[in-house]
């Protein structure tokens, strides 16, 4: 933790004390006049808002969904304009036949029309993990066809030329990362997950959609050097060192199971938006039937990267409790133990 000396509105010194990430995630989107001052008190103060939308469908308005939940979680339009924006979905391993294990085209193109409608300048990266012919993954997906339609330009981030940054994590024996040149040089970074259940870590969203961020011609396929040092423990050093991003999950139609790719359809009809992906990914776990601080990558971000404790995060939009309805886990001890709630966090 760092101490930060601070002047209150009336002159007066107050210590205030602030973890690491939550310093560079506030001051970093702030800096690029991205987080209003309120949305910046949250992240001090270590809570954060998340925005959840029902009924919603891919043919629907999901830009003005978008939209409202950027506004309502701190984002500020009028400071976007001019900014460079990198949306990443999920389009790990695509199939025609597996529609719910990638991130539908529909939401990455209402996205970036809020980002462009902005003023941004948007752009798409993605680096699959499981497929090397990121052409393939494009086409299969159907990504490539409504990227054509609304012309929006696409960065491969498994071959782009790459960055070296420090670990800030540091919870796996890593000393950093190559990053692609188009992650480190964004404003802002938006991860597009796909809401869905992941048989080695137990829910993927938006911290492991990050995975897509490390070039497979560094790191193999299926990125196996963060294997080697630990999903968990990689997926929260992945988070740490990249100081500014935020969320737009897909959970309409959503996968349970064994995923993250050989999962069953579970149609939610949701869209959840956050300027914290960890407080997001504990939503998105609540809303799955599962207890957040049981997901280890979680359980290491919680009041680092952000909040996952339900008090301190304030619901925008739908209520998750109204809207909650249990995917189905895998019957393995480590996936069953994410049922037993121990309680809310109090640390």
């Amino acid at each position: 933790m760092e101490r930060i000396q601070s002047v209150a509105a009336g002159g007066m010194g107050s210590e205030m004390f602030l973890h690491r990430r939550a310093l560079l995630v506030g001051s970093g989107l702030a800096a690029a006049g991205l987080l209003s001052i309120a949305a910046l008190r949250e992240i001090y103060a270590l809570t954060a808002s998340v925005f959840v939308a029902r009924h919603q469908r891919y043919d629907g308005p999901l830009e003005t969904t978008v939209r409202d939940g950027l506004s309502a979680t701190g984002l500020v339009p009028d400071e976007l304009r001019g900014k460079r924006v990198l949306l990443k979905p999920n389009l790990v391993e695509p199939s025609r036949l597996i529609p719910h294990m990638t991130t539908h085209p529909a939401v990455i193109v209402a996205v970036a029309e809020v980002f462009r409608r902005w003023g941004a300048t948007v752009s798409i990266g993605e680096g699959p993990g499981h497929v090397r012919d990121t052409e393939m993954a494009l086409v299969e997906s159907g990504v490539q066809e409504a990227l054509d339609s609304a012309s929006l330009p696409f960065v491969d981030l498994n071959y782009e030329d790459v960055v070296w940054v420090k670990n800030r994590g540091r919870a796996s024996s890593l000393d950093g990362f190559f990053f692609p040149r188009s992650i480190v040089e964004a404003d802002l970074i938006v991860s597009l997950p796909k809401m869905k259940t992941h048989h080695w870590v137990g829910v993927t969203a938006s911290m492991k959609n990050m995975y897509g961020t490390i070039p497979g011609v560094k790191y193999g396929w299926p990125k196996n050097v963060l294997h080697h040092a630990g999903i968990p423990e990689t997926v929260f050093d992945i988070n740490a060192s990249l100081p500014k991003t935020i969320a737009v999950v897909d959970g309409i139609d959503c996968m349970e199971g064994d995923g993250p790719i050989m999962g069953s359809l579970k149609s939610m009809g949701l869209i959840i938006v956050g300027t914290i992906p960890a407080a997001v990914d504990a939503t998105v776990c609540r809303l799955m039937g599962l207890e957040p601080s049981r997901v280890t990558y979680l359980y290491h971000a919680a009041n680092r990267l952000g909040p996952i404790d339900d008090r301190r995060i304030e619901q925008r939009g739908e209520r998750w409790r109204s809207l909650a309805r249990e995917f189905q886990i895998l019957d393995l001890p480590h996936l069953t133990r994410l049922r037993d709630s121990p309680g809310l966090l109090t640390s």
